[in-house]
C-alpha cells in the first residue's frame, strides 16, 4: 500500500515536494511526484512534501494533510525583536513561592515537543513535578549521593556544606515544579533530542510569565546508572533521564541585559 498518494487533478507538477523531501522519497514524473518504492522506508515523516504543496495535492500517510494546519500570515520578529527576545531568556535561581499552574506546565511541555531533533526520531517524554515534598526528597537523596562519592563529595564540598549547614534552596534553588525529559535508554539520540526540546521550553518560558535554569548539578545524580531519582520518580524499566528544568515564577526581574564573553567567530574560504 502506497505512503503518498497525489490528488493528480490538483496537482500542478511544481516539484516543490521531490525537491524538498530529505529522505528522496520522490520522483517527479509528467502525471506528478511518485514515490520511489526502494526508499519509502527511509521516510523522515518531516511531513515537508505535505506542508510545501500550494495546492494541497500530496498526502503522506506518516504525516497526513488532515493532521497539519495552516500557517497563515505569521508576523515576523525585526532582526532586533529577535534577539532581544533570546537575551531576555536568564537562567532563574531565585523563585517565588507561587505553584505554576498545570496548565502552563502542559504549554510549556507541547512547545518544547515541537522542538526539531535528529532525522526527525523524536522520542522523548516529559515527567513534570511539581509536588514539593517529592522535590524536597529529591534534593536530600541528590546531596546524599554527592556525600557518598569520592569524586563528587570533594568537588562539591561547599554546596554540600552549605545545605547541611541549613540552606536548603541548593540544587533545585526553591523552584516549585521540576521537569524532567526521559528516553529509552538505548536511544542514541535521547541526549541531544532533550537539550533541543528544553531550549525550546526555556525560551518559551518567559511568555508566560515563567523562569526557568538547567537544572546541571541535580543531572550529574539523575542521569548517573545508579541514580536514586529512578525509584524517586518512579521511572520506568527500560527508561532514562535525560535532561532536567527548574521551572517557576521569578522572585526578582532584570533590568539590563548582560553580556557574553568577546564572541569568537571566523569564515573559512574564499
Amino acid at each position: 500500500m502506497s505512503l503518498i498518494t497525489v490528488n493528480e487533478d490538483k496537482c500542478i507538477k511544481c516539484g516543490l515536494c521531490v525537491e524538498e523531501c530529505p529522505a528522496l522519497v520522490l520522483k517527479l514524473e509528467p502525471t506528478g511526484p511518485k514515490e520511489i518504492e526502494a526508499n519509502v522506508n527511509g521516510c523522515l515523516e518531516c511531513g515537508h512534501c505535505v506542508a510545501v504543496c500550494p495546492k494541497q495535492a500530496i498526502d503522506n500517510k506518516k504525516s497526513p494533510l488532515d493532521m497539519q494546519s495552516e500557517i497563515g500570515e505569521v508576523k515576523k520578529l525585526s532582526p532586533e525583536e529577535a534577539k532581544n527576545f533570546i537575551r531576555s531568556r536568564r537562567s532563574i535561581r531565585s523563585y517565588k513561592n507561587t505553584p505554576v499552574e498545570r496548565e502552563k506546565l502542559m504549554e510549556l511541555v507541547d512547545v518544547a515537543h515541537l522542538a526539531p531533533t535528529a532525522s526527525n526520531s523524536q522520542g522523548i517524554s516529559y515527567l513534570i513535578i511539581d509536588d514539593k515534598k517529592t522535590i524536597d526528597l529529591a534534593v536530600e537523596e541528590c546531596i546524599k549521593w554527592f556525600e557518598n562519592d569520592a569524586t563528587w563529595s570533594k568537588m562539591l564540598s561547599g554546596m554540600i556544606n552549605a545545605y547541611r549547614g541549613g540552606i536548603d534552596e541548593i540544587i533545585l534553588r526553591g523552584a516549585p515544579t521540576l521537569i524532567l525529559t526521559l528516553a529509552d535508554d538505548d536511544f542514541y539520540n535521547g541526549r541531544e533530542n532533550s537539550i533541543i526540546s528544553l531550549s525550546y521550553l526555556e525560551l518559551y518560558a518567559p511568555s508566560l510569565g515563567l523562569g526557568s535554569c538547567w537544572a546541571g548539578v541535580f543531572e550529574i545524580c539523575a542521569r548517573s546508572e545508579n541514580s536514586p531519582m529512578n525509584k524517586i520518580f518512579n521511572i520506568p524499566e527500560k527508561k532514562k533521564i535525560t535532561g532536567a528544568v527548574m521551572v517557576g515564577y521569578p522572585k526578582y526581574s532584570y533590568k539590563r541585559f548582560t553580556d557574553r564573553q568577546p564572541l569568537s567567530a571566523s569564515f573559512y574560504g574564499n
